[in-house]
């Protein structure tokens, strides 16, 4: 893994200080180049070809063409081949050089040619522009700013803050989406101005005109190609296999996320049939066992005979707190990113790359809520049960294990009380009817649309089906794993300078499940349905078997405890929130949360990281 950025025009003491910014994405070596008309960066995690042969920008032979990587092309290979016969001359073993001749030979086409997880800038001085490349499922990020005709970008927003130019604005609208999906749906970020490129696009811009154009090189598309799911097993355990080889490749030692649920235990699985010894595994844990799957990962880690490393996380502390959101860029709180950082800063003590399991609840539909909204089509065309259920579920008090009857019970209903058109990201969205209208202060209302869902509409106008669950993949595979999930595994790996890789998200298996009807992931109420029939045999069947729990971190009992004097004192003195919000609003949530009669933990914590997000960009921290 590497940190790249760059700019439209010559700055040596800019583009060394946002290589700065950008050390722990690689901490063993820095360059840049410095042009006429362009300027590009980067650092480097030395994990192809460790030599120095490896390192960037990387320049062509006419030396008219530079590149700068970040990521690992698994199949650069076959391309090194290709292009080797077709007269290009390589200087390194680097998986890096493939794309730059790549580049040569087929021009931004060569983007269609990778597989891996990347993201990319090429300076053409032939051509006079620079492109700008990402992966197709957007495991890599890269950000960008147009001024004028100038052009700045970097995989993290830190790095082009470095650059005087770039104006710090919060931007009103995505601070309203944030509040309620706990991130910020692409292309916009908190940054009013500075924009995420979207997964599986490319873009150019022309350094005379200033001339900045995008574009999509790839979608997933559904055409079921089976018909029932014996037929699709033995492709599918193939494609899986075939994607953690990919994933091998490595000059350095690797390792595996062990939670001892069906994805990571598949993934340590198909590592120890494919030889990999020894086999590190790291598993987080917690004293509430309510939130801990530490007894299965510490069962699936004797199964496979792993060396095994588990973290206990007993709380949280300051820096952590703060630690992660300066490496996050713009908040996003997912409850399991600091538990990811932490682990994370674990592993790379042993390794320097490790394999996850990240991907398979979209790919597979694994997350609960596919199964509420499945529930909710038995149930939305009953007259009258919205609000009983609505009533009854008001005067259940939270309870303070993750799960549980009552808690499911009360989680259900608040989505359910959400537009039918949120699909099942009704119980991903965090914001109730109403309720942002009575957060926003007056002014900021004038200036925000309260659309909860128009980033979705958006995501889901490129949907080739009208299959009910084929859509509510597409969404998050679109939506919420590309600005959250993988936001928060690229961000928090890195600040570690750890890479992990996501065996999932190969793009041909994602293309693959595209050819399965809907029903073979969700087979009645049964998630995953056609994962667990591949992996039968291979897994435990007490793993198999097993449903979904997840490692996210007990906040709502963190700001009952713990966390309490901290929420206090960011929420009631935060110039985020004085500026935006309406404070009373903010204290009546606060209120409910403490007294344990409302769970607000999701629209607080979001608040909280807002408010120190704030603090660190914005208050000259």
């Amino acid at each position: 893994m590497c940190g790249i950025s760059g700019f439209s025009w010559p700055d040596q003491g800019l583009i060394e200080a946002m290589n700065g910014r950008l050390a722990h994405r690689g901490p063993d070596a820095s360059g840049f180049y410095l042009g006429e008309r362009a300027t590009l960066g980067h650092t480097r995690l030395a994990i192809i070809d460790l030599s120095e042969r490896g390192r960037q920008p990387m320049v062509n032979e006419d030396g008219r063409v530079r590149i700068v990587v970040n990521g690992e092309i698994y199949n650069h290979q076959d391309l090194r081949k290709e292009l080797i016969a077709k007269g290009h001359v390589f200087t390194s073993d680097s998986d890096s050089e493939a794309v730059l001749h790549g580049y040569e030979e087929w021009g931004p086409a060569v983007i269609e040619r990778l597989f891996g997880m990347f993201c990319f800038a090429v300076l053409d001085e032939r051509q006079g522009r620079i492109m700008l490349g990402r992966d197709r499922l957007g495991i890599k990020p890269l950000y960008y700013h147009l001024s004028g005709k100038n052009l700045i970008f970097a995989n993290e927003i830190k790095a082009m803050l470095a650059w005087p130019g770039l104006n710090r604005r919060v931007d009103a609208q995505a601070l309203y989406h944030y509040l309620g999906w706990e991130f910020t749906p692409a292309p916009q970020t908190l940054f009013e101005g500075v924009k995420k490129l979207r997964q599986a696009h490319y873009a150019l811009f022309d350094l005379q005109s200033g001339a900045f154009s995008e574009h999509q090189y790839w979608d997933l598309k559904f055409a079921p190609a089976y018909s029932r799911p014996e037929e699709a097993v033995e492709d599918l355990r193939a494609l899986i296999k075939t994607a953690v080889q990919r994933r091998l490749m490595s000059d350095v030692p690797l390792g595996v996320f062990l939670s001892g649920g069906l994805d990571s235990t598949t993934v340590t699985a198909m590592m120890r049939e494919l030889g990999v010894d020894p086999l590190h595994t790291f598993s987080i844990a917690y004293p509430d066992k309510s939130f801990s799957e530490l007894e299965y990962a510490n069962d699936m880690a004797a199964h496979y005979q792993t060396d095994h490393t588990v973290l206990m996380i007993e709380g949280l502390t300051m820096e952590d707190l703060e630690a992660a959101v300066y490496h996050l860029d713009e908040p996003m709180t997912d409850l399991s990113a600091i538990p990811l950082m932490l682990i994370c800063r674990k592993a790379r003590e042993k390794v320097i790359v490790v394999l996850s399991g990240e991907g398979g609840d979209e790919v597979f539909c694994g997350y609960d809520r596919f199964l509420a909204s499945k529930a909710a089509g038995y149930i939305e065309g009953l007259p009258g049960i919205k609000p009983l259920l609505k009533a009854l579920a008001s005067r259940l008090p939270d309870q303070p294990q993750k799960k549980g009857a009552i808690n499911i019970f009360k989680r259900y209903v608040d989505g359910l009380t959400l537009p039918a058109e949120g699909g099942h990201l009704r119980w991903q969205y965090f914001l109730l009817p109403g309720q942002a209208e009575a957060l926003f202060n007056e002014q900021v209302r004038a200036a925000v649309e309260f659309d909860s869902f128009a980033p979705l509409r958006r995501i889901l106008a490129g949907c080739n089906s009208q299959e009910k669950l084929d859509r509510e993949v597409y969404a998050d595979l679109k939506l919420t794993m590309a600005d959250s999930v993988l936001m928060k595994v690229d961000k928090m790996s890195m600040s570690t300078s750890l890479e992990v890789r996501v065996p999932f998200l190969d793009h041909q298996l994602v293309e693959f499940t595209g050819k399965l009807p809907g029903w073979f992931k969700l087979k009645g109420f049964t998630t995953k349905y056609i994962l667990r029939q591949a992996i039968r045999g291979l897994v435990p069947d007490r793993v198999v078997d097993r449903g979904k729990q997840g490692y996210s971190l007990p906040v709502k009992n963190l700001l009952r405890g713990q966390l309490k004097p901290l929420m206090q004192e960011l929420l009631t003195q935060s110039p985020l929130v004085k500026d935006f919000l309406q404070p009373r609003q903010v204290d009546r949530l606060m209120a409910e949360h403490l007294a344990g009669t409302h769970n607000h933990n999701h629209v607080l914590w979001a608040l909280m990281n807002a408010a120190l997000w704030h603090r660190r960009f914005f208050g000259g921290a």
